[in-house]
């Protein structure tokens, strides 16, 4: 059967059986999408019958970790509910999100020709493949980056890690992998010279960076994107 499975069904039994049980530093969360939010697993599961239903090899894109008005309420990498809606024609009745770095994502998904040509080429995820928050000042609930505290990067390296292995064993091609954020490279990096993941790894600009300080510059970045993506 394992031969035989879609990319799809791969990819809905990986986010199904989810789960992160280590233990994390003080004021850190984890956000999983796929308990208790019977809407997003139909939504995720939606969205990749609709674009990844074969048995291609893809290039990955990794991100950091997914955002909580984004992955983390759609289960889709880089997508809020609007581009969920407006550019892949699958809505959520129970949740309304705009995220940053998704604007970005499908700017480039639409100059590279369209969701169904990117997503038949291309898989993203993040080597933590959950939302990670932390407890702000005012006592709410902020995004946070797997890195941005030592403890927090100790505590999720193994799942990270293994992470990695299961996408790829998905079927990724791993002579080039595209790698979201220099920080995040960086330590995709470290990690890769221990596993030997990939062969080559081409660092782009994080959308959310680009999005926040290159605003006047997107298309700069939007063709650097395509010129990788296209090689």
């Amino acid at each position: 059967m394992g031969s035989k499975q879609t990319f799809a069904q791969k990819v809905i039994a990986f986010n199904r059986q989810l789960n992160f049980s280590g233990k994390l530093p003080a004021g850190f969360a984890i956000l999983n999408p796929f308990i208790g939010k019977s809407e997003t697993t139909a939504v995720m599961e939606a969205f990749y019958r609709k674009y990844y239903n074969d048995t291609r090899k893809r290039k990955f894109i990794i991100g950091i970790n997914p955002s909580r008005h984004g992955a983390g309420v759609t289960g889709v990498p880089f997508t809020d509910t609007k581009r969920l809606a407006s550019v892949l024609g699958i809505t959520m009745k129970q949740a309304q999100t705009h995220e940053v770095s998704s604007v970005f994502v499908y700017d480039v998904i639409e100059a590279f020709g369209g969701a169904k040509d990117f997503y038949k080429n291309f898989y993203i995820n993040s080597p933590f493949p959950l939302a990670i928050v932390r407890r702000g000042k005012d006592g709410r609930w902020l995004n946070a980056n797997y890195y941005d505290d030592k403890y927090l990067m100790e505590s999720v390296k193994d799942f990270m890690t293994g992470s990695l292995q299961k996408h790829i064993g998905m079927g990724l091609y791993t002579d080039e992998v595209f790698v979201l954020g220099k920080k995040n490279a960086a330590i995709i990096g470290l990690l890769n010279k221990t596993h030997k993941f990939f062969d080559r790894i081409t660092v782009l600009e994080h959308p959310r960076y680009i999005q926040q300080y290159k605003a006047k510059d997107r298309q700069f970045y939007i063709d650097k994107y395509l010129a990788a993506l296209s090689r």
